[in-house]
């Protein structure tokens, strides 16, 4: 499963680690991590970039990557959730983001990763349409002038639009590869496979601990989706949602040639891309669900595929991948100082769905308050007062936080996804439901498949990949939730605050920090 960003971009390669002191260390190669380092690094100072994976392993190279102002129904929930000065700072931090990342791919010579597009939000149902009116309104008080309109060139019927010209949409790793070069250009580093498992304040700085060694810096800035961190409490404040995307090659018609955004249910995004070859490709999103808690979400990519053929006629997968998005329950994204850091470790996370322009905008307040400089609209990122709407939203979050950590435990022996017969080939995978010719037992599940089970008081996770039965400790070394297996993606996933792991239990990404236990 390897996205087609992954796919068609450009290969980066790793720097050796090297302990020596910086003046800061990045924990994160994704967009908001590179820009802050590439910004620091431009002011004069030394900076490593320290990545767990492979430079845009997450979100950034998992991406639907449309770099727009028009997101989907996104200012009228702001503005419901946290008013309109929060709304009105918010588009100004997106039109910063979204302007220079277009003006640094352009001084790069790389404009090419950015294609120019109208962005659409559109309904398909008459009932959807006073959302539409809500965004509208948001919108013009942000001071983002859409237009409506019946024409979208969508090849199904919908009942009306909102549409804004100009966007873009990116090739997310060709934007990674670009920063990068800059960075390196500049003195600083990105070691890849160095997982950092803590960060404390030592003197009038920091030191960073990770797989390959401790470094110390005058500060630290975590650019990991969720904090690494549990300083200020961000996982509680926090809803972790996983989406799926797929890329499609379309028989006998063209792709249509705008970005577009549904309301209402299901929830679709569509762009086009370019294949390795160069041929046009429909790249479609959705299923979007709280990590942990999707049921089967092998039937989601399937649902996905079922939506596009009925829509665009004998679409033929070509590859997909998924993405972990985290939303605050004021709909805002914090960019600022982590609380207990001594002013010395920041952090940035909570872009609900739209990255592009956030991850730069936070990397620019990040940046501006680390060097002394002032963004006005960054006051909006750095924390803001619940109103009635996002504090039922955070009661209801932790409600549900609470149920699932009960419920997991509460079960004798505990099941995974259900299986219908043939769901373990519908993502046309390969693999033998036998481990050296023996059939799976009562506890050894068919290949692709994850089940919990009780051993003794403890809970254990079974799983069988590539014929290989993995057995691993299935309570999350975060909090102690129980950790459900998502047959898609074949990875361990907590329902409490979004952590994953593989099926062999190695952390894949969320706020814990260290792997399942064997």
């Amino acid at each position: 499963m390897t996205s087609l960003w992954q796919q068609t971009g450009p290969t980066i390669a790793t720097d050796v680690f090297d302990a020596g002191a910086r003046d800061t260390v990045v924990v994160g190669a994704g967009l908001t991590g590179m820009v802050t380092a590439v910004l620091l690094a431009r002011a004069g100072q030394r900076v490593t970039v320290l990545e767990a994976r492979r430079v845009g392993a997450v979100a950034t190279g998992n991406t639907t990557a449309k770099l727009s102002l028009l997101q989907g129904t996104v200012l009228s929930g702001i503005r419901e959730h946290a008013g309109d000065d929060a709304l009105r700072a918010y588009a100004e931090a997106n039109r910063e983001g979204q302007a220079w990342l277009l003006r640094q791919l352009d001084a790069w010579g790389a404009g090419s990763a950015a294609e120019r597009r109208a962005a659409y939000t559109y309904a398909t149902d008459p009932s959807q349409l006073p959302a539409l009116e809500r965004e509208r309104e948001a919108s013009e008080i942000a001071g983002i002038a859409l237009a409506e309109t019946a024409e979208t060139g969508l090849p199904y019927e919908t009942a009306g639009a909102l549409r804004l010209a100009d966007q873009a949409q990116l090739q997310p790793v060709t934007v990674l590869a670009e920063l990068v070069r800059e960075l390196r250009g500049r003195g600083g580093a990105v070691v890849e496979e160095c997982r950092v498992r803590d960060v404390v304040r030592r003197g009038g700085g920091v030191e960073v601990s990770s797989d390959l060694g401790t470094v110390a810096a005058d500060a630290c800035v975590l650019a990991t989706g969720t904090p690494i961190l549990d300083r200020g409490l961000f996982f509680a404040k926090l809803e972790p949602s996983r989406s799926f995307v797929g890329a499609y090659r379309l028989s006998g018609r063209a792709a249509p040639r705008g970005m577009y955004v549904s309301v209402g249910e299901p929830h679709r995004s569509l762009r086009t891309a370019q294949d390795v070859t160069g041929g046009e490709l429909l790249v479609v999103g959705g299923a979007s669900h709280v990590t942990g808690r999707g049921g089967d979400t092998r039937r989601e990519v399937s649902a996905l595929d079922a939506w596009t053929d009925e829509r665009f006629g004998g679409a033929q997968r070509m590859a997909w991948w998924a993405a972990q998005d985290y939303r605050t329950h004021w709909r805002l994204p914090y960019a600022g100082r982590l609380p207990r850091g001594g002013g010395r470790i920041y952090t940035a996370t909570g872009y609900n769905k739209w990255g592009m322009t956030n991850g730069v905008a936070a990397g620019l307040a990040i940046a501006a308050e680390m060097l002394g400089g002032h963004l006005e609209w960054a006051e909006a990122l750095r924390g803001h007062a619940l109103r009635l709407p996002a504090v039922a939203d955070a009661i209801g979050a932790s409600a549900g936080v609470a149920a699932h950590l009960v419920s997991g435990w509460v079960g004798a022996e505990f099941s995974g996804e259900e299986r219908e017969p043939g769901d373990e080939g519908s993502l046309d995978r390969e693999g033998s439901d036998a481990v050296d010719g023996a059939p799976a037992g009562p506890h050894e599940p068919a290949e692709g498949e994850g089940v919990v089970v009780r051993d003794g008081l403890a809970p254990r996770g079974v799983a069988r990949v590539d014929g290989r039965v993995c057995r691993v400790s299935a309570v999350c070394p975060h909090m102690g939730g129980i950790l459900r297996w998502n047959g898609a993606e074949r990875s361990w996933d907590c329902p409490l605050h979004g952590s994953r792991f593989s099926a062999e239990g190695k952390r894949l990404e969320g706020p814990a920090v260290e792997d399942l236990a064997p």
